[in-house]
């Protein structure tokens, strides 16, 4: 045998015992997950040419029907800030709102909040960063400063028994700083928790993450969190985010947010391309056997109706592989 033949066959031998010794590892993975839909708010709001209200409020409606249970639905900031969300009180008043499902909104100060509860919300969202230079950017405030200014909002939403989600970003880097401490994450995520979120979303807002990272940044957080308060939000800028929500899902993760057609993007964040795809996790969670309630192929209609409206494909290797079929 030659000697090419002898490494060719111990390194075989090798890799058929890692992949034995996989194989009876035992992989613990949630039986039921819920995905956040966020594609109507962070999908969408990075979008330069202003979106209809009509197409916004069509968009909620069609993800109403596809099983989802959480439907992000528009964002109360300053239209100076963000134009695209200037209708969000049309919108979030004129959707069909199903019983079971929720649509939270976001609501970065206590303004916001109180014009979001006029138009009927009845959950919102905070948002802070694990980034100084990205929340100065962003939210035009420290970190600090953004907590203490959430204070009236959680104070406000105690009183009216309103829930509140918190999110954080920038969780694995920084478009501004480059990598960022697990510490410099939990930290703020811990904050959010002890105001009154009952629920932390983690963002890889410029979608720089890998798996080894996600464990890390999860095993830091999870130290002061409990993992069954945590949601990993993920962006795909590099292809890494379904192999960075399955190392979530490996730590104990049970909420994953996502956007339909891979809809997003970060104003604020230069290069973040787009959220996940929804019809690329739901995919991948049918091919683990876990339960999401969604109906795959509804929400790959949806997808194509969205694209075609904003005229390009869609960013969801599912739906365009579930179109040509």
């Amino acid at each position: 045998m030659s000697a090419f033949c002898k490494k060719f066959v111990s390194s075989s031998w090798s890799v058929c015992t890692s992949l034995r010794c996989f194989s009876q590892a035992p992989i613990s993975l949630p039986s039921v997950v819920k995905i956040v839909e966020v594609g109507p708010r962070d999908g969408l709001q990075n979008e330069e040419a202003l979106v209809s209200t009509a197409t916004k409020i069509d968009l909620i409606n069609k993800l109403s029907e596809t099983g989802l249970k959480v439907v992000e639905a528009t964002s109360f900031v300053s239209p100076k800030w963000v134009p695209q969300m200037s209708d969000h009180a049309e919108v979030l008043r004129g959707i069909t709102k199903h019983r079971d499902v929720s649509y939270p909104v976001l609501t970065p100060n206590i303004k916001g909040f109180q014009s979001a509860v006029e138009a009927g919300a009845k959950e919102v969202a905070i948002f802070g960063a694990a980034s100084e230079t990205f929340s100065q950017k962003n939210i035009n405030c420290s970190i600090e400063e953004s907590l203490e200014r959430f204070q009236d909002v959680m104070t406000a939403a105690k009183k009216r028994n309103v829930p509140v989600r918190g999110y954080v970003s920038c969780v694995l880097g920084c478009p501004y700083e480059g990598a960022v401490k697990p510490e410099s994450v939990a930290k703020v995520a811990k904050k959010m928790l002890d105001m009154g979120c009952y629920e932390i979303s983690l963002g890889d807002t410029i979608g720089v993450g890998t798996p080894g990272g996600m464990r890390k940044l999860l095993d830091t957080v999870g130290q002061v969190i409990p993992l069954e308060k945590l949601a990993v939000h993920c962006h795909d800028t590099y292809g890494q985010a379904l192999a960075n929500i399955y190392a979530a899902l490996q730590m104990g993760v049970k909420v994953v947010d996502s956007s339909v057609a891979g809809l997003g993007g970060c104003p604020y964040a230069a290069g973040a391309s787009g959220n996940v795809a929804t019809e690329d996790v739901v995919y991948m969670m049918e091919g683990l056997g876990i339960k999401t309630g969604i109906d795959l192929a509804k929400l790959v209609q949806v997808g194509k109706f969205i694209s075609a409206t904003l005229q390009r494909p869609t960013a969801s290797k599912v739906g365009k592989a579930m179109s040509k079929l």
